[in-house]
């Protein structure tokens, strides 16, 4: 399924920036490829600037690669729910109290490398066996409406909204 086949009212706007910044891609290429290339991204980013945050405040770039991961999780699971047909409407994640309970401060490069593998595969394996049809099922989370494939477009997006961030202000 390529982003331009969602329909409105797939996502809530809230989620527009993640989606735009994919351009027309199809869903499994982008998770694909990303599932090469931001582990190469991780790795590229200097050891002693692992723990940094560009302003006072603000996440440091494990925080951010952790929250990636967790938001992958977490979107992940809703479209699992949605397309396994549960209704039940799913409530948002704070992202902000995940963070201080990552313990990202002490996770080397690695290791985040290697969990950022292990849920994109997870993805990819859950995304590869749904079909059209399912794919278009929509469920309730953070009190919207989505459908399964907005929320395998939103986890690519989100990734390289936050690599660009990364990219921008933290590098």
């Amino acid at each position: 399924m390529r982003k331009s086949e969602l329909a409105e009212g797939d996502y809530n706007p809230f989620y527009q920036t993640y989606v735009d910044t994919l351009g027309d891609v199809e869903l499994m290429d982008i998770h694909q490829k990303q599932l090469k290339n931001f582990p190469e991204f991780i790795e590229s980013i200097p050891d002693s600037k692992l723990n940094h945050a560009y302003e006072e405040g603000k996440w440091t770039i494990a925080e951010v690669l952790i929250h990636i991961i967790d938001t992958e999780r977490v979107f992940q699971y809703r479209a699992l729910r949605f397309s396994r047909a549960d209704m039940t409407p799913l409530p948002g994640f704070e992202q902000d109290d995940y963070v201080p309970n990552s313990n990202a401060h002490r996770r080397s490069k690695e290791s985040i490398i290697e969990e950022y593998k292990t849920v994109r595969r997870s993805t990819i394996s859950l995304f590869t066996n749904l079909d059209r049809q399912t794919l278009q099922v929509r469920g309730i989370a953070s009190s919207s409406e989505m459908s399964a494939a907005a929320l395998g477009f939103i986890i690519s997006g989100h990734q390289k909204h936050h690599r660009n961030i990364i990219r921008e202000r933290y590098l």
